[in-house]
């Protein structure tokens, strides 16, 4: 046997073999590593200990790029505004284009787990955000509304998407589970209480029960938007003159 057919030495073939190549650490990669902790975990379970642990790296790495986590939740909150965009107001369908703008924001934070939780948490008045802003109220002041009302329309909006959102997350996780009865059988369970309920004490209650409990989610938040944009809508004024 010649030099040339011997085998390659284990100790050759882990010297020659190429190294991997690291990629770099980036605030990009650290969101990306923080969303997959908080769907496993929750807001609860998000640490940056445990981001860098996602990541392969230490704790002490990540600060280079991210101050802490309350900067961390912050640039979780930017990420789910990217490529939102409001459109350019319509006056014959502001109230429509309003709730494309709920319905867009909910959709986006369903998608992470505890993502209206830390959207509750944050202000939108960074730069990144405040073009969102700004688009967002001069949508509002220019269907006529008081600017005493197009100041705290916006505001009131995301805190009913929010609020329905987080609400939905906490009965889903309620919910979970092998030994957790199905929602039929919850529902049958919930008509049946109200059903016992003594008519003579709680008329309204037995009146309204099978409506209390056989609407979906998305028929509820409709028809929240629907009361929010009414009542926003007895305010509106003659828009003003674009001339």
């Amino acid at each position: 046997m010649t030099e040339r057919d011997m085998p390659t030495p284990p100790w050759e073939r882990a010297r020659r073999r190429p190294a991997r190549a690291r990629v770099p650490l980036t605030r990009e990669r650290i969101v990306d590593a923080a969303f997959v902790v908080l769907d496993q975990e929750g807001l609860d379970g998000l640490s940056m200990r445990r981001v860098a642990s996602e990541l392969g790296v230490t704790v002490s790495a990540l600060y280079a790029h991210v101050d802490n986590k309350n900067e961390l939740l912050e640039l979780m909150y930017h990420r789910l505004f990217d490529g939102f965009e409001l459109p350019e107001h319509d006056p014959e369908h502001w109230q429509e284009q309003l709730k494309n703008f709920a319905r867009e924001s909910r959709a986006r934070m369903q998608h992470h787990r505890d993502m209206a939780r830390i959207s509750m948490g944050q202000t939108p008045f960074t730069p990144e955000l405040l073009p969102h802003v700004e688009r967002l109220l001069a949508l509002l002041r220019a269907t006529g509304l008081p600017d005493r009302v197009a100041a705290i329309a916006g505001d009131m909006l995301s805190t009913y998407i929010d609020g329905f959102v987080a609400e939905e997350a906490i009965w889903r996780e309620r919910y979970e589970g092998e030994d957790v009865k199905s929602w039929s059988e919850i529902r049958d369970d919930m008509k049946a209480y109200f059903g016992a309920l003594p008519p003579d004490r709680f008329p309204n209650m037995l009146a309204v029960a099978n409506l209390m409990v056989d609407e979906t989610n998305d028929y509820r938040f409709e028809l929240g938007l629907d009361i929010i944009l009414r009542g926003l809508a007895s305010y509106v004024e003659e828009p003003p003159d674009a001339s």
